[in-house]
C-alpha cells in the first residue's frame, strides 16, 4: 500500500452538521424572537415586527448556505492568492470602525462602551468576523511558504510578519474593541497555527509565556473584566453575576426534556441576550438536558471531523487553515457553553451557527465550506499492484484509517 493525496467524496458529516446546527437555530429563533422584540418595544419604545429576528437569520441563513457551497466551489489556489489582501481589507475595516467611533459616526454601533458593528439601517457588519477569516488564510499562506524556504522560526523572516499581523488583530479586536471574546478565537488560531507549523518548540513556549502575561495584563489592566473575574469567583455585585445566574436557571428550569417550543420564560427579557450569547441557555430551558446533550454531540461531530480532516491533509497550508478553522469553530463553542453553565466567566462570544448574527453565520459557514472542500483532497492509501493506471487506481482507493508506517 502506498499513501497519495487524490480527488475523493467530500466528508458529508462537515455538511450534515453544519445544516443540522443552521436548522436548529432558525427553529429557536423562531420560537424566541416574538418575544425579544416584544422585550425591546417595551424597553425602548422599538417597532419591531415579531417575526422580525426570524426573517433577518432566515435571510442569514440563506447568504450563509450560498457562502458554504461557493467556499465548497472555489479553488483554493484562487483563494490564496488574495490571502493578503483578504487580511489587510479586515485590519483596515476594523481601523475604519474605531476611527468612525472617534467621531460619533451614525455608522457605528455601539453597546454596554464597545463599538463593534458597523450598521447601515438594520444592516449591521462585524469586521471582526471578517478579521478571523482573513487572518486564517494569511497565516496559512505565509507560514506555507516560510516551511519552503526553509525560514520557519527565523526572526526575521517568520516570527516578525507573524508577530506584526498577530499584534494588529489582537490590539484591535481586545483593545481597541474591548472584544475580549473574538480576541480569544484569534489567539487560539494564531496559537494553533504556529504548532504546527514546525517552528521550534522553544521558540513556541517562549510565544505561550508572552501570551500569558499579555493576556494576565489586558484583564487585571480593565476594570470591566476584573470585574467579571470576581464575580466568576463569588465575588462582585449582584448586576455582574445576573446574566450567569439566569443563564443556569434557565437550563436548570428546562430538567431532563425541556419545557418546549415558545414556553421559555427567560426569553421574555430576564436572560440577557436571548437570542445572541444566551441561546445555548435558552435551548437548555426549552429542549432540556436531552436537548443540549444532542447540540453538544452535533458539535463534538463536527469538531472531531474538522480535525480528522486536519490530520490527513498532506498539503501544509490546507492543512493550516483547517486547523485555525477548528481552532476558530472550537473556542466559540467551547466558551460560550462553559460561560452560559457557569465554568468561566461570561464573555460575548456567540454560540457557531446558532446563535442570532449574520455576520457570525457568514463567515463561520465559508470557513466550514473550506474545509468541506479540502476533505476531497485527504490523504489515503491506494493499492500499488497497479499504480500505473488510473482506473486499477480508482478501483482500489479507500480512506485510510491506521496510523501510516
Amino acid at each position: 500500500m502506498v499513501v497519495k493525496t487524490r480527488k475523493h467524496k467530500s466528508d458529508l458529516a462537515i455538511l450534515f452538521s453544519a445544516l443540522g446546527l443552521m436548522a436548529l437555530g432558525l427553529i429557536v429563533i423562531y420560537a424566541i424572537g416574538p418575544m425579544r422584540a416584544n422585550v425591546l418595544n417595551s424597553a425602548y419604545g422599538a417597532d419591531y415586527d415579531p417575526n422580525y429576528f426570524f426573517i433577518h437569520q432566515l435571510i442569514s441563513v440563506g447568504i450563509a448556505l450560498a457562502a458554504f457551497f461557493a467556499a465548497f466551489k472555489i479553488p483554493y489556489e484562487k483563494l490564496k492568492k488574495v490571502s493578503k489582501w483578504v487580511m489587510i481589507l479586515g485590519l483596515f475595516l476594523c481601523g475604519l470602525m474605531w476611527a468612525l467611533s472617534l467621531a460619533h459616526s451614525s455608522m457605528v454601533k455601539c453597546e454596554l462602551g464597545a463599538c463593534r458593528w458597523f450598521a447601515i439601517g438594520s444592516i449591521s457588519f462585524q469586521p471582526a468576523e471578517f478579521l478571523k477569516l482573513g487572518l486564517v488564510l494569511y497565516l496559512a499562506n505565509l507560514i506555507g511558504r516560510k516551511k519552503e524556504e526553509g525560514t520557519i522560526g527565523s526572526l526575521k523572516e517568520f516570527w516578525l510578519p507573524v508577530g506584526v499581523m498577530s499584534i494588529l488583530s489582537l490590539g484591535f479586536v481586545v483593545v481597541l474593541q474591548k472584544d475580549l471574546g473574538t480576541g480569544l478565537a484569534l489567539l487560539a488560531i494564531i496559537v494553533s497555527m504556529i504548532l504546527i507549523s514546525g517552528v521550534p518548540m522553544k521558540q513556541f513556549l517562549i510565544m505561550i509565556a508572552a501570551v500569558v502575561v499579555l493576556g494576565v495584563g489586558s484583564v487585571v489592566l480593565s476594570a470591566h473584566r476584573m470585574e467579571r473575574l470576581k464575580t466568576f469567583f463569588g465575588g462582585g455585585d449582584a448586576d455582574a453575576s445576573y446574566h450567569v445566574e439566569n443563564a443556569m436557571l434557565a437550563i436548570g428550569t428546562g430538567g431532563m426534556f425541556g419545557v418546549g417550543i415558545g414556553n421559555s420564560v427567560q426569553a421574555t427579557g430576564y436572560l440577557p441576550e436571548s437570542i445572541n450569547d444566551s441561546v445555548f441557555a435558552v435551548m437548555g430551558e426549552t429542549f432540556g438536558f436531552i436537548g443540549l446533550f444532542v447540540v453538544v454531540g452535533v458539535f463534538a461531530i463536527m469538531l472531531f471531523r474538522t480535525l480528522k480532516i486536519a490530520e490527513h491533509t498532506g498539503d501544509l497550508e490546507r492543512r493550516l487553515v483547517v486547523t485555525g478553522i477548528f481552532a476558530w469553530l472550537a473556542t466559540h463553542t467551547i466558551v460560550n457553553i462553559m460561560a452560559m453553565t457557569g465554568l468561566m466567566p461570561v464573555t460575548g462570544i456567540t454560540l457557531p451557527l446558532l446563535s442570532y448574527g449574520g455576520t457570525s453565520i457568514l463567515f463561520v459557514a465559508f470557513g466550514l465550506g473550506l474545509v468541506w472542500q479540502f476533505s476531497c483532497y485527504t490523504e489515503r492509501e491506494v493499492n500499488n499492484e497497479d499504480t500505473s493506471s488510473g482506473r486499477g487506481v480508482r478501483r482500489t482507493y479507500h480512506s485510510s484509517r491506521r496510523r501510516r508506517s
